[in-house]
């Protein structure tokens, strides 16, 4: 009994090891307060009450990015997001430094003029590929799941729990590091709402 019982522990071991070692989801946004965010300068955008994001466009329209406090190199990131009023054209942009930033498209692309929701936005590319399946799993009147994660060049999205886009791009070119955005798309009149922000470091 006793070496059945070892030897169930040398298969197991490795497995609780791998598991508290392994990098978690961490929320980023607490819900209550813009801590851990940088609140832009005359912030009229942005507004949190009962657990809830929401973005909403100004009377000019200017549109506005709500960037984390801290910076990222490889990173996935998990939200909810519910579609409100107007146009949505809003998105999850990496590494604040790159101007077009990247990005991981949520709602009607500006330029496309159609839902590339889940659709990487490359500066240089355009979106050099189309998420799939967005049409079926892309729900208009409720809250969604997105996940995105990039790692080095390599673009991955979630919708709902289903993987719909995958991008690699060139390898030799690291992205760098550096914060995570939301964003408020300008020239939209529009709202949407974002809650359970969840980072992880990869």
């Amino acid at each position: 009994m006793r070496i059945r019982h070892s030897f169930v522990l040398l298969l197991v071991l490795p497995i609780l090891i791998g598991l508290m070692q392994a990098p978690k989801m961490k929320k980023i946004f607490n819900g209550k307060n813009l801590k851990g965010w940088v609140e832009p300068e005359g912030n009229i955008w942005w507004s949190v009450s009962n657990g809830i994001l929401t973005a909403k466009s100004g009377p000019d329209k200017k549109g506005s990015i709500l960037w984390t406090k801290k910076s990222y190199d490889d990173v996935a990131i998990q939200l909810e997001f519910r579609m409100g009023e107007g146009t949505i054209d809003s998105g999850i942009f990496f590494y604040s430094d790159k101007k077009p930033h990247p990005q991981i498209q949520i709602g009607i692309s500006g330029s496309l003029k159609r839902d590339m929701t889940c659709s990487p936005y490359v500066p240089g590319k355009g979106y050099p590929v189309e998420a799939e399946g967005i049409k079926d799993l892309l729900k208009l009147d409720d809250w969604n799941t997105l996940k995105a994660q990039v790692v080095g060049t390599e673009y991955t999205a979630w919708l709902n729990g289903k993987k719909v886009m995958t991008y690699i791009g060139e390898t030799e070119k690291n992205l760098g590091v550096g914060p995570i955005g939301l964003q408020l798309h300008p020239s939209r009149d529009m709202h949407i709402d974002f809650r359970n922000i969840l980072v992880e470091k990869l």
